[in-house]
């Protein structure tokens, strides 16, 4: 009975050893990877970016997937207006914006005292005049009613484009930084009505002539090339651009969505939809 007794207790000592020796076992035994831990994977970094619906969104949606690719995750947010994108971005609750060219940029961050930055020059809206009551400019009539943007760099451009189509004259030298104050001559008595860009392309039926920003004649549902009476030729200034602040314009994500912004896939992309409305502004 002793004998039966300790044998047990030498099978209950050696199972003892032998589950704290396979305690130990994956430290001692533990795959080998050529010496070192595998790194891990690089964290994705998010992009927040504030653009008008057409075609800033559209673009900056085509582009989503590759920048996924590249550990840049792009978050877009559409906006209706030209003041929230800048304030958003300045207050730092976006990092980016894509909906301005750069006289406006200049004129805003000279008027709120900002100091917001061009990234880079991405396409060219080409101006337009457009009309639901005449089919030919030389159809308006005297005293007739033409809305335009009333902030100062998209209300300069619009009057310059009316001075190059003969329909006023402006004062020397004023160029697109003009008001309906620096206007000369007014053969056609034409009466300015200044109003938000956004409001433009919902004026057509109170207005004679309206003077649309691409964007928003887009989202009207206008084809600027097919509609308008009179357009922008591509050779323009305004360049739309990429803006963000000093302290994020160089980082890494910012210039990889630069770089994808400007990047053959972008141009085929706007070749292709938007047939001559918009305009690349890069080779």
């Amino acid at each position: 009975m002793k004998k039966m007794m300790i044998t047990a207790l030498s099978v209950v000592m050696a199972f003892s050893l032998a589950a704290c020796g396979t305690k130990s076992a994956p430290d001692s035994a533990a795959p080998q990877t050529g010496g070192a831990t595998p790194a891990p994977d690089k964290k994705e970094v998010t992009l927040k970016v504030g653009a008008t619906a057409a075609p800033h969104a559209e673009i900056l949606n085509s582009i989503k997937a590759k920048l996924k690719e590249q550990g840049v995750n792009l978050e877009v947010k559409e906006f209706t207006d030209y003041v929230q994108p800048n304030v958003q971005v300045f207050e730092k609750q976006l990092d980016a914006n894509f909906f301005q060219h750069t006289p406006y940029l200049e004129q805003f961050n000279k008027d709120k005292s900002m100091n917001l930055v061009t990234v880079t020059g991405v396409h060219i809206e080409p101006f337009g005049g457009y009309s639901q009551k005449i089919k030919k400019i030389d159809e308006l009539k005297d005293g007739a009613t033409v809305a335009i943007p009333s902030d100062p760099s998209n209300g300069g451009r619009a009057l310059a484009l009316l001075e190059k189509n003969n329909l006023i004259k402006l004062k020397e030298g004023v160029g697109v930084k003009g008001t309906v104050r620096d206007v000369l001559e007014n053969k056609k008595n034409l009466k300015f009505k200044e109003l938000e860009a956004a409001m433009l392309p919902r004026t057509l039926g109170e207005v004679d002539l309206a003077l649309i920003n691409t964007n928003y004649a887009l989202e009207a549902k206008l084809v600027p090339t097919k509609d308008a009476l009179f357009i922008e030729s591509n050779d323009s200034p305004y360049v739309n651009i990429l803006v963000s602040r000093p302290d994020n314009k160089d980082s890494e994500a910012m210039q990889k969505l630069a770089k994808a912004l400007t990047s053959e896939d972008v141009k085929k992309f706007i070749d292709e939809k938007y047939k001559g409305a918009v305009v690349p502004a890069f080779k």
